[in-house]
């Protein structure tokens, strides 16, 4: 994460945000912020082992769900425990360095395994994680003029400058916003297929106001079976928010992020049921992140570790973070870095990366995360699949769609680097860039 740099009024030295134009407490207009740095170019030799691993995912029992700040350490050992399952089957390989690599990945795992059940012995059942997804910029007062959000106790404007009212709450008219989208899937350099599947559009809703869609998913199962599961998935959550949405306009956050769940639910059904049907497809699925954007505000959708993030260049956490990761992943190492096992850079490199316990269409059912967030001017969202974020770092992506004001020239960019370093998955890019209204 990039932190923001310090930043004062000229006028009364009061502290103000980098996206600020005005100072919220006496009015004056501030200098233009500094722009972003262009990201440094890294050549091949960036590209990381050449090795990739499949993506699998795990059976419904291994399950883990947070609870607060914790993760229950019997949940966890289940996770794990199917991982050296899972590379024992390499064992039987007729290649030896396949067989040499799972041998040391079961190794790995086993002291894992060892340091959770030296605690789960002590009697302990709970493990406190140490890495969180960031809070996110919260706002107490919406401007009447044009809708930006300010802090309490905030004065003047510090988008636009109008004086606010005392006391005014956060429940203003929306800011009058302007989207555009790009969106990229790429084969890369290594897969014979691409199983990813990318959609954007437009819901009609039932008051005749319209949302735009954005979704990303990232099948598994072979190539013919993860192709059939992540654009199954895609048609039957785009067909469900469609129908809902025409039926009905959601009011709130609750009632957006309740579409989201059962569009997701629906997609996850229909792929689950047409991997019972036939054989050949057994064992399919696939992640889905979906994201709607209506009016100012942000809904989120997620199953597996294909992402989304937001990126602004004035900041977009609590401590000034240009770059945030809004989507959990549902990966062991995601939750290996949650209780400091390894850290976010090795993960991206980490050979359990691809192992997933949480995936569209392998179970009946499956748990679904959602989350709604406030847009404002400047603002871009990223939805993409891991072959995406396995090459490129959290900082690179916010310094090339901050530098890059087209966002088809930022989505090409982005899939360029990817395939520079190595391209050893299928690589989609939405991204959604968030402009003042005209």
């Amino acid at each position: 994460m990039v932190n923001r740099v310090s930043l004062s009024c000229p006028a009364c030295g009061t502290p103000v945000q980098r996206r600020s134009r005005y100072c919220n407490t006496c009015g004056s207009r501030l200098p233009l912020p500094v722009p972003v740095s262009p990201p440094a170019h890294v050549g091949p030799a960036a590209a990381g082992p050449a090795y990739t691993p499949a993506e699998v995912a795990l059976p419904s029992a291994k399950q883990i769900q947070l609870r607060g700040d914790t993760l229950d350490l019997g949940e966890l050992v289940n996770v794990v425990e199917s991982s050296v399952r899972w590379w024992q089957a390499g064992l039987a390989s007729g290649d030896a360095v396949t067989r040499q690599r799972a041998a040391r990945e079961i190794e790995e795992l086993s002291k894992i395994l060892h340091s959770l059940a030296q605690q789960l012995a002590s009697g302990r059942r709970t493990v406190r994680i140490t890495t969180r997804l960031p809070e996110l910029r919260a706002f107490d007062i919406a401007c009447p003029a044009c809708g930006t959000g300010n802090r309490a106790g905030a004065r003047f404007c510090q988008r636009c400058g109008v004086a606010l009212r005392a006391g005014e709450g956060a429940q203003g008219a929306p800011m009058p916003l302007r989207i555009s989208v790009a969106a990229r899937t790429d084969r890369g350099r290594v897969r014979k297929n691409n199983q990813d599947s990318i959609y954007t559009g437009s819901l009609t809703l039932a008051s005749g106001t319209s949302a735009r869609l954005c979704l990303v998913a990232d099948g598994m199962g072979g190539a013919r079976a993860g192709e059939h599961a992540s654009r199954m998935a895609a048609e039957a959550a785009r067909a469900q928010l469609e129908h809902d949405a025409a039926r009905q306009s959601p009011v709130d956050d609750a009632a957006w992020q309740k579409l989201l769940r059962q569009a997701t639910a629906t997609a996850n059904r229909r792929v689950y049921d047409e991997a019972r049907q036939d054989r050949s497809r057994d064992g399919m699925g696939t992640t889905l992140t979906i994201a709607v954007i209506t009016g100012d505000r942000l809904h989120l959708a997620s199953v597996g570790d294909s992402r989304a993030y937001l990126f602004n260049g004035g900041g977009v956490t609590e401590d000034g973070a240009l770059t945030a990761q809004l989507t959990s992943d549902h990966s062991l190492v995601a939750r290996l870095v949650d209780i400091g096992q390894i850290t976010q850079d090795q993960a991206r490199v980490h050979p359990q990366r691809n192992i997933l316990y949480r995936t569209i269409g392998t179970d009946p059912s499956v748990a679904i995360d959602t989350r709604s967030e406030h847009l404002e001017p400047g603002d871009v969202v990223l939805l993409c699949s891991d072959g995406l974020f396995n090459h490129v770092t959290d900082d690179e992506l916010g310094q090339i769609v901050l530098q890059q004001p087209d966002p088809e020239r930022a989505a090409d960019v982005l899939v360029a680097l990817a395939n520079e370093r190595g391209g050893r998955d299928n690589i989609s890019v939405v991204l959604v860039r968030i402009e003042r209204g005209r």
